[in-house]
């Protein structure tokens, strides 16, 4: 960090602004500048005080989240972060997201408890991701879906028969646009872990489903891969393959292992697809903060099968595809509108 970064932070609950200012205090990197009642006041005091981060209830008076974001970003785009119970507000979550929110961290339901500290060490750290992304990269609204890719001649035999794709910050505008590219005879499975708290994967792989050719679901114990299926993990669960007794590779949903420090992990996907398919997969590491992907890109890479990361220019944060390029173990860095193509010339 080589700044301190300042901090708006908009509730209607007085109790919660004193606690997410006493959290945010525990960083000698951030400090809170302002505070805001309602999304009409936060456009007031964002514009007075111009801050590097703004994190914003959904539910509030006068103007709730959405209608924040939403004019926020049509002002000035700002780095966004939602702080809501996923229960009551999935649905307006995911619109805030489409409309230009960076990221999310989930209220605990006991708010008038301790329980609320217990997002402290995440809501830190997405802060701190959250100031330094490049005003530029902030999907300000979600863009026209792009034209499906036709799925190019390739003679000789296919190297990859599975994808696995790993994302996070900024990987629901990103995932909308990638998905909806690929055309519906898709020769292969896809399975996706992105880091989303407890309640929203079921509604967001609906919605997804509702803009792509190919079916799209939040995966259940038992769920067979079969080629245009596209998976995506349940949030609070593990994902893992398998194959049963008569062959077939089904997905398997668990709380181990526990000492992941994101559950579903895109690294416990990566090695047990690796162990699965050996050599004929394709992991994709997507944009998002920290290094889930690095391991389990390794895993991939040691069967012989390929890595793909999103190149810097798209990467709403450059964090995991970074560490897995570091690491040597990409095959290629590709920007988000490129990347259904790259997929499909390997597949």
């Amino acid at each position: 960090m080589d700044r301190v970064l300042r901090v708006v932070v908009v509730d209607d609950s007085a109790y919660v602004r004193k606690v997410v200012r006493e959290i945010l205090s525990r960083s000698p990197f951030v400090e809170v500048v302002g505070t805001a009642r309602d999304g009409r006041e936060a456009l007031d005091l964002v514009e007075q005080l111009e801050p590097d981060v703004v994190t914003c209830d959904l539910i509030m008076p006068e103007l709730d989240g959405v209608g924040f974001v939403r004019e926020q970003m049509q002002r000035r785009p700002v780095p966004i972060i939602i702080m809501s119970v996923a229960k009551e507000t999935a649905e307006a979550a995911l619109t805030a997201l489409d409309l230009g929110a960076i990221d999310f961290v989930q209220k605990p339901t006991a708010l008038a408890s301790e329980k609320i500290f217990e997002v402290s060490t995440e809501l830190i750290e997405k802060v701190k991701a959250a100031g330094h992304i490049a005003l530029s990269q902030i999907p300000t609204s979600l863009p026209e879906p792009a034209a499906v890719v036709s799925r190019p001649v390739i003679s000789g035999t296919h190297a990859v028969d599975l994808v696995v794709i790993g994302i996070s910050t900024g990987g629901p505008q990103a995932l909308k646009r990638l998905i909806p590219q690929l055309p519906k005879d898709f020769p292969a499975p896809v399975v996706m872990v992105m880091h989303m708290p407890v309640g929203y994967t079921e509604m967001y792989a609906a919605k997804l489903n509702e803009q792509s050719q190919l079916e799209v679901r939040e995966a259940a114990e038992g769920d067979e891969l079969k080629p245009g299926l596209v998976l995506l993990a349940q949030a609070g669960r593990h994902l893992t393959l398998r194959r049963d007794i008569s062959g077939k590779v089904v997905t398997h949903l668990d709380a181990r292992p526990f000492e992941s420090l994101h559950r579903p992990s895109v690294d416990v996907l990566f090695k047990s697809a690796a162990e699965v398919y050996g050599k004929r997969v394709l992991g994709v590491v997507m944009t998002g903060m920290g290094s889930d992907g690095k391991q389990g890109a390794a895993w991939i890479k040691s069967q012989g099968g390929l890595i793909f990361t999103e190149a810097e220019s798209s990467c709403v944060v450059y964090g995991m595809p970074s560490v897995v390029m570091e690491a040597g173990l990409s095959d290629k860095s590709i920007a988000l509108d490129g990347m259904a193509r790259a997929i499909l010339e390997v597949v």
